[in-house]
């Protein structure tokens, strides 16, 4: 059979009848819907976790996630992600400081006196690295059971072994480094991730008997401390004043040292200058002296050499002319003739007196 004979046997299909059928474009408009449902769903956050595609996590907190209840080593940075809905479950969980407040914490002291700590504020952190760790061993509720319940047994432990005195006064402020270091102590033998910062503890509230009990003893206490301090004011001013006056007499006794050394000074500069004023006197008047001395001693070297004949007769004649008395009678002229009787004397004296110079110049 040749070719044309086959197409010929063939029978002829004409064209498919015109139908109004919609169905796939139906279809892919429902199925839009649908993604977009879950996608942008409003409802609650267990239905939205479990539904949603697109999620958000926070900044400050990291995602985990479950499938099938189990917890998955999947943990992711803030920012958007995708996951599978209703087969995986995402939850954020916290790793910057967070602030957890345990209230209403009843203890009892060791003397049976029930107090209450209205709130208990423990600042925490659990380490990125130690998440997937630590919800795997305790849940997303891991504070309850290292923070919560922790302080609850921590506290009671404290008011148990110690007086209401001691609690409520003497050793409160070492509660908050206490809860501290029992917190930290569990949390890095057992759940390593989490880091204790620090513990605020308020203080209790005790029964109001015993409160007034305890304002009165303050009040009294107080007055102690004030009558203390006002004794301590009393001494400090008594010695103040004790201080004031050894230092105005240390001060009195300095200056009268000064003027009386300065008088000293005045006595001792006044003494030397008489004394020097005494010495100029000495050396002068012994100047005088020796002066004078040198003065005689140079006339009577002079008078030696004047004593001649010649000069002896002279100066008898120069008294006998300045004599103005006139004598008269008979022995008046006699005693003028003999003058020279009294010229051989003064003669013979001169010369014995030449004789002793020269024996004494030999």
């Amino acid at each position: 059979m040749d070719p044309q004979q086959q197409r010929a046997a063939i029978p002829q299909r004409g064209p498919p009848p015109q139908t109004g059928d919609f169905s796939p474009i139906l279809t892919v408009f429902l199925s839009f819907i649908a993604i977009f449902a879950l996608i942008v769903i409003p409802s609650s956050s267990n239905i939205k976790n479990s539904l949603s595609i697109l999620h958000q996590v926070p900044e400050g907190h990291v995602g985990v996630y479950w499938r099938g209840g189990a917890l998955l080593q999947t943990v992711t940075d803030p920012g958007f992600h995708l996951k599978l809905p209703l087969i995986t479950q995402y939850e954020p969980v916290q790793v910057t400081l967070q602030t957890d407040q345990v209230r209403d914490i009843p203890c009892g002291t060791k003397g049976g006196v029930m107090i209450n700590f209205e709130k208990i504020e423990v600042v925490n952190r659990l380490g990125k690295e130690y998440v997937y760790e630590t919800l795997l061993n305790y849940g997303v509720q891991y504070d309850h059971t290292w923070i919560y319940d922790k302080i609850h047994h921590e506290i009671n432990q404290f008011c148990s072994s110690h007086s209401l005195q001691q609690v409520y006064i003497d050793v409160f402020d070492q509660i908050d480094e206490k809860m501290k270091d029992a917190l930290q102590g569990d949390c890095t033998r057992y759940a390593p991730g989490i880091e204790i910062i620090s513990v605020r503890v308020t203080k209790p509230t005790i029964p109001e008997s015993i409160r007034k009990n305890f304002e009165q003893m303050e009040e009294e206490r107080t007055k102690v401390l004030i009558s203390i301090e006002r004794q301590k004011f009393v001494e400090k001013e008594a010695e103040t004043t004790k201080k004031m006056a050894i230092s105005e007499a240390e001060k009195n006794a300095n200056v009268s040292k000064i003027l009386m050394e300065q008088k000293l000074m005045e006595k001792d500069s006044a003494r030397r200058e008489q004394e020097i004023e005494n010495q100029m006197y000495m050396a002068h008047e012994k100047s005088l002296a020796d002066a004078a001395f040198y003065r005689v001693l140079k006339e009577a070297e002079a008078n030696k050499l004047k004593l001649t004949p010649q000069f002896l007769e002279l100066k008898f004649i120069e008294a006998i002319a300045d004599n103005t008395k006139i004598f008269f009678g008979d022995k008046v002229p006699n005693m003028v003739l003999d003058q020279r009787l009294l010229g051989n004397f003064l003669q013979g004296m001169s010369g014995g007196m030449a004789r002793e110079v020269v024996s004494e110049e030999v």
